[in-house]
This record gives C-alpha cells, sequence and structure tokens, in this order.
C-alpha cells in the first residue's frame, strides 16, 4: 500500500501542466464555496441583528391575540399587571433589559391633511440603548425627560412634510372607544431596515402613550438579551411560565417573517452553488482521469500482465485523484480563509437590500462548518468523479490495454 500511494504521487508530477490544472479547478471550487458560505452568511447575521436592534428586540411577550388575530388592534390587549413580570423575566441571567412597548393606531395631523399612523409608547432610555440600528436621519433621539415629544420615520415625515421642532396632532380611539388626540412635537425623524416600517412609524413616550389611551397597561414586554445566541434557550424556560398567566412568547425570527423567507431563499441559491462547484470538479477530474487513462492503458495492461489484480489498478487511480483532491482541497480551504481575511479587513459596500434604504458594509465570516464541508465537497467530488474511469478500466482486457501502445 506504501509502494502503491508512492506510485500514486509519482505518477502525478508527470503531466504537471494538466495536474496543476486540475488542482487549480479545485482550489477554486472549495475558495468559492468559503467565500460565498461566509458571505452568506454575514448576510443573515447582519439582517437578524438589524432587525432585532431597531425594531423586534430579541424576545416579545404578550397576549396570543397580539401576534395573531389582534395584530392590527394592539392596544386591545393589554398586559395590566406587567410590573411582577417584568422583574420576574429580568432576573434571567441571559436577559440585559425589559422594556414595556404599548402600541396602537391612529391619524397623524400637520395642520392641513390626516395620515395614517402605526404608533407605540416606548421607554425612550432603554429604547435608546436596544435600537444601535435604528438610523437618525434628523434632530435627536427621544429622551425619557421629554413631554409629548415624537420621532417619526422618515417615510411619515416625507408624507407630511414634517422635521424636528414642527409640530403635530396624533388622533386615536381610547380603550374605552372614546376618541383623543395629543399634541406632540417632532423631536426626530429616523429610518430602519424597513422602508414599510418607516412609512408609517411614530414612536412617543410610554407615559404620554398610557394617557393618550387611557390605561396604565403595556402591549407587549420586549426583551434585549446579552448573546442573540441565547435567544432560543429564554424563550424554552419562559414558555411554560408564561403559558400559566395566558401569555405567549415570540423569538425575533417568528416576529420578523421576512427574514425566514430571505434565509431560505440564499440558502437555496448556496445549495445550487453547491452542486455546481461540484459539477466542475467532477467534471474537471473526469477530464484529466480520461486522459491520463489513454495516455497509460499501455502502462495499466503491462501491470496487469504482471500479476497485478484490477482492484490494484483501480486503487491507483482512485488513489491519484483523493492526493489529487487533498491537496486541491486544502490548498483551497488556505486560499478561501486568507481572502476571507483580507476581504473583511476592507469590508464589501452593499446597496440597500429590498424594501430598505440603508446600505451596509458586507464582510466573509470564517464559519467552522462551512470550512469544513467545503473542503469535504472538494475531496469527495475528486473521488467521486474517478470511480467510473476506474471501474471502465477494470472492464479492459489485457491484451486491449497493451494495443494502446502501438
Amino acid at each position: 500500500m506504501h509502494n502503491l500511494s508512492r506510485l500514486a504521487l509519482r505518477n502525478l508530477l508527470r503531466n504537471r501542466v494538466r495536474t496543476l490544472i486540475t488542482l487549480a479547478a479545485i482550489m477554486f471550487g472549495v475558495c468559492g464555496l468559503i467565500l460565498s458560505g461566509g458571505f452568506v452568511r454575514d448576510i443573515f447575521v447582519q439582517l437578524g441583528e438589524a432587525l432585532i436592534h431597531s425594531q423586534s428586540g430579541h424576545v416579545q411577550i404578550g397576549q396570543e391575540a397580539v401576534f395573531t388575530h389582534g395584530s392590527r388592534t394592539p392596544e386591545q390587549y393589554l398586559i395590566e399587571e406587567h410590573a411582577a413580570l417584568r422583574k420576574q423575566v429580568g432576573a434571567l441571567p441571559q436577559v440585559k433589559d425589559v422594556m414595556g412597548r404599548i402600541a396602537f393606531s391612529g391619524l397623524l395631523n400637520n395642520g392641513r391633511t390626516d395620515y395614517p399612523i402605526l404608533a407605540e409608547g416606548v421607554e425612550p432610555g432603554r429604547e435608546n440603548a436596544l435600537g444601535t440600528h435604528l438610523h437618525l436621519v434628523a434632530g435627536r433621539t427621544l429622551r425619557d425627560d421629554d413631554r409629548f415629544g415624537a420621532m417619526i420615520g422618515e417615510g411619515v415625515a416625507s408624507a407630511l412634510r414634517l422635521a424636528p421642532g414642527d409640530q403635530a396632532t396624533l388622533l386615536v380611539s381610547t380603550i374605552d372607544g372614546a376618541m383623543n388626540t395629543l399634541d406632540i412635537e417632532v423631536v426626530g425623524v429616523f429610518q430602519t431596515f424597513s422602508k414599510d416600517f418607516d412609512a408609517r412609524a411614530v414612536r412617543i413616550a410610554l407615559p404620554d402613550a398610557q394617557d393618550l389611551l387611557a390605561t396604565t397597561g403595556v402591549s407587549r414586554l420586549v426583551l434585549a438579551l446579552h448573546d442573540t445566541a441565547s435567544t432560543q434557550t429564554v424563550v424554552d424556560t419562559l414558555r411554560p411560565l408564561l403559558a400559566a398567566q395566558g401569555l405567549s412568547v415570540r423569538d425575533w425570527m417568528a416576529l420578523n417573517d421576512f427574514y425566514g423567507k430571505t434565509v431560505e431563499l440564499y440558502r437555496q441559491q448556496f445549495g445550487f452553488l453547491k452542486g455546481m462547484v461540484l459539477l466542475m470538479v467532477c467534471l474537471s477530474v473526469i477530464n484529466t482521469v480520461n486522459m491520463s487513462l489513454v495516455e497509460r492503458s499501455w502502462e495499466f495492461g503491462t501491470m496487469r500482465a504482471l500479476g497485478n489484480s484490477t482492484r490494484t489498478v483501480a486503487s491507483l487511480i482512485i488513489g491519484e485523484s483523493a492526493a489529487l483532491g487533498f491537496v486541491g482541497a486544502t490548498g483551497g480551504t488556505l486560499l478561501g480563509v486568507g481572502l476571507a481575511v483580507l476581504i473583511s479587513g476592507v469590508g464589501i459596500p452593499m446597496p440597500p437590500p429590498p424594501n430598505a434604504d440603508l446600505g451596509y458594509d458586507a464582510f466573509i465570516r470564517i464559519v467552522p462548518s462551512v470550512v469544513a464541508e467545503s473542503w469535504l465537497i472538494g475531496l469527495l467530488a475528486t473521488v467521486v468523479a474517478a470511480l467510473y474511469p476506474a471501474w471502465r478500466l477494470s472492464r479492459l482486457s489485457i491484451i486491449g490495454a497493451l494495443r494502446t501502445r502501438e
């Protein structure tokens, strides 16, 4: 077996140009998988963090209706006694902060026209700490000491021609069905990842929203965690606890349906890319092995005539391909990781995604599972590509193989 391995390596050096071309194809395929896989993973991470830190938080707690049929009238499904629950949830080690929100719909009037909005009463200090991906277009963020101040989405500001310092009036229906108004001052204009959200979003301080709706409750408790990776652990811990209180819990992925669809789309595209790389490597290796067989059939015939079995000859061919695949996959892995580090040091300026206005800098993340999978694909594709030529050679008679020398 040792001699067979040495012979396989020596055979690869016979035609160095052909061997180098095949190695280049394998390295290109493996490197491409590492770079594209790291790029796709970065999209998943950055999109998720943008949604978490501009809109949803990591986890939300509320009545089941708030997340289903009551999502259009969340002010009708409130958590009235939320202080004890907030303290209980905040005691979990994974939880960084807990904040209350009350969502409601209404009309915003600029003195000339009414505009339908989806408003939220928030706790400004806590929301500012969570909203690291909320981009301030003009003015400033809402503060805890603001009285009747408001931040509005860029779409709202554009539709009503409002800017920081302008006055507007909120017209809403209270919990009891009565009409109520609140005069507000625009303190800031913001952008999030979602253009649709910005087109309707208005944020005011939670106490102002509760006074406007004549309630002391909140529609949701929003959790900010120390680490996004602990989201599922927190959800699993809270679910039985909240079920006993008639409440539901949702993680950020369930709250952002757009994220799940985007992830599924990119996974399908990456799966197609892996299939194309596998096909490219297989065709390259098959071409190399077939050309080698044509030139060396007499050599294999001589080996058979000297008493070597077809299994030995086939093992030699597969061994050569395995060695080629190992070197190519390892070289492609090193090249891919090196390029990922280099590119990530610079960043890739990206245009705004669909339904968004904000661009971002993409990176190539080095994901151990993607790197290992890419290396394995490069090696296995090379070995699999050699199986058919090896089998075909085993069907060739000794006399027929020796005649190719003539």
